[in-house]
C-alpha cells in the first residue's frame, strides 16, 4: 500500500461551496452542510486561480480505487462533460483549533451532516439526498492510509467516518471509508467529495451578508447556543451554524437528528437562493471575501481540480431554484432501536434512479386544467332584464403548499415554511 494519499490533513474538515463569476451569472449549488451553495461564471476561471492555493486537497484513489472512466473523450475545458456528477458533501465536528471555540472541545472527528448531490449530465437538475447520521448500514472492511484495516460491521453510517478517522488519522482516510459505505449501501460510488467544518460554515454565511430565512416559531437550544425569535429573520454566521447543529431544545423539534436535518435543508436551501437572487456574483468584493471563506475551509478530493470546478460552472449556468431538489432517504424507526432508522424500500429505487441519471423520484406528469370550457345545451334567449347583477365574486388564490423539509422533497422555490409579512 503507497502512502501518497496519506500526507496533509488539516486541523479543519470543510464546506463544500464556492462561487465563480465572470460577464454572466453562472449558478450552481453543490450542497452543504449543509451543504451546498453555488459556483460561478466563465471568466471566473482567474478569480477561482487565484484562491486556489487556499483548497486543502487529499488523495483517496488508492483506497477507493479509481473513478469510473468517460465513456467519451474528456473535454479538457470540462473533464465530467457530458457524464453526470456526484458529489459526496460531509459536514465535520471536528472540534479543535478555532472550530473547539465554537463547538466545544471533544476529541476524534464525526460527520453528522452527509448530502450525495447528484448533478446530471445535461446540467439541468441537481439532487441533494441527505442521508441520516443513525442509519443502520452495512459499513465494509476499509483500508486506512497507513495501512490498518477495519472490520466490516453493521452500524450507525457516521460511525465509518469516525472510524477512518481513528483508524487512520486523516481525513484521507475517514473520506474514504465514508465513500466505500455509501457505495455499499447505494450502488453509488462518489465521484468527489467535499468536507466542510464548524469555521468554514460560520465564514461563508457571513461573506454573503447574511441568510435570509423565515423561522416560524421561537426556537432556543442551550447545547447548540441558538436563540432566535419567530419570523422572518437574517442569519448572522454564529446564528446559522447554531441552527444547523440544533437538535434539542423549545421550538427545536423532536430532538431527532432527522428533525434537525429538515432545518439544516432549509438553511442551505436558502443559500442557495441567497447566491442566486443577490448580488453575490457580481458584487466583486463580496465574491472574493465568499471564494477566499470558501476555499480557506474547503477539503476535496484530488480528483477535484480547478478545470473540473471552473467546466461544471460554466455548463451549469442555465440552472435555476426550482431544478435544485432536497430530499432525505426514505426511512422508518429502526425495529431493533427506536433511537436508529433504516431505510425503507422505497430508497433502492431511488438510487437506482440517481445512477440511472433519471430524476430520483422518479419522472412527474403535470396534470393541466382543460383550455376550452365543456360544451354546453343551448338556452333560451330570455328579455334582457333591468335589474343591475353583482360583479362576479374573485376566487382567493389558492396558497401554495408548504413543504416539510427532511420529511418531503422540495426544491429551493418552494415554501417550506409560513411567517407573517413585515
Amino acid at each position: 500500500m503507497t502512502s501518497r494519499h496519506a500526507a496533509t490533513s488539516r486541523p479543519r474538515a470543510v464546506r463544500h461551496a464556492r462561487t465563480l463569476h465572470s460577464h454572466r451569472v453562472l449558478r450552481v449549488v453543490s450542497l452543504a452542510t449543509v451543504g451546498v451553495v453555488a459556483f460561478g461564471v466563465a471568466g471566473a476561471a482567474a478569480t477561482l486561480h487565484k484562491f486556489d492555493g487556499n483548497v486543502n486537497r487529499v488523495d483517496v484513489s488508492d483506497l477507493v480505487g479509481a473513478a469510473p472512466s468517460p465513456s467519451t473523450t474528456p473535454d479538457p475545458d470540462d473533464p465530467n462533460a457530458g457524464q453526470a456528477v456526484n458529489l459526496l458533501v460531509l459536514g465535520s465536528d471536528q472540534r479543535d483549533g478555532v472550530n473547539a471555540e465554537i463547538g466545544g472541545e471533544a476529541a476524534g472527528m464525526r460527520s453528522d451532516t452527509t448530502m450525495l448531490v447528484h448533478i446530471s449530465a445535461d446540467r439541468t437538475r441537481v439532487e441533494a439526498v441527505s442521508i441520516p447520521r443513525d442509519s443502520l448500514v452495512d459499513i465494509p472492511s476499509c483500508t486506512m492510509s497507513n495501512g490498518k484495516t477495519s472490520k466490516a460491521t453493521h452500524g450507525m453510517f457516521n460511525s465509518a467516518f469516525a472510524t477512518g478517522w481513528d483508524m487512520g488519522g486523516d481525513m484521507a482516510s475517514a473520506a474514504a471509508c465514508t465513500i466505500r459505505t455509501v457505495a455499499a449501501n447505494t450502488g453509488i460510488q462518489p465521484e468527489h467529495f467535499v468536507v466542510v467544518d464548524f469555521a468554514g460554515f460560520q465564514a461563508m454565511v457571513d461573506a454573503i451578508g447574511g441568510v435570509p430565512i423565515c423561522i416560524p416559531n421561537d426556537m432556543t437550544s442551550k447545547d447548540a447556543g441558538l436563540s432566535v425569535k419567530a419570523g422572518n429573520q437574517t442569519l448572522d454566521g454564529s446564528t446559522a451554524l447554531a441552527f444547523a447543529r440544533a437538535r434539542k431544545g423549545k421550538g427545536v423539534g423532536d430532538g431527532s437528528d432527522t428533525n434537525r436535518i429538515g432545518n439544516q435543508q432549509r438553511l442551505v436551501a436558502a443559500m442557495v437562493q441567497e447566491v442566486l437572487s443577490k448580488n453575490v456574483l457580481t458584487d466583486v468584493p463580496k465574491l472574493a471575501g465568499f471564494l477566499n471563506a470558501a476555499t480557506s475551509s474547503l477539503t476535496v478530493d484530488d480528483g477535484m481540480s480547478t478545470s473540473t470546478m471552473v467546466g461544471l460552472a460554466y455548463n451549469m449556468r442555465t440552472i435555476r431554484g426550482g431544478s435544485i431538489t432536497f430530499m432525505t432517504v426514505p426511512w422508518g424507526p429502526a425495529p431493533s432501536d427506536p433511537n436508529r432508522v433504516v431505510w425503507l424500500p422505497a430508497a433502492k429505487q431511488m438510487w437506482q434512479n440517481i445512477a440511472n441519471d433519471v430524476p430520483a423520484l422518479g419522472e412527474t406528469t403535470a396534470t393541466t386544467a382543460p383550455t376550452t370550457a365543456p360544451p354546453t345545451a343551448p338556452t333560451t334567449p330570455t328579455t334582457p332584464s333591468t335589474e343591475t347583477t353583482a360583479p362576479p365574486v374573485q376566487a382567493e388564490p389558492t396558497p401554495a403548499p408548504t413543504k416539510k423539509a427532511g420529511r418531503e422533497a422540495f426544491t429551493v422555490d418552494d415554501t417550506t415554511a409560513v411567517c407573517a409579512a413585515g
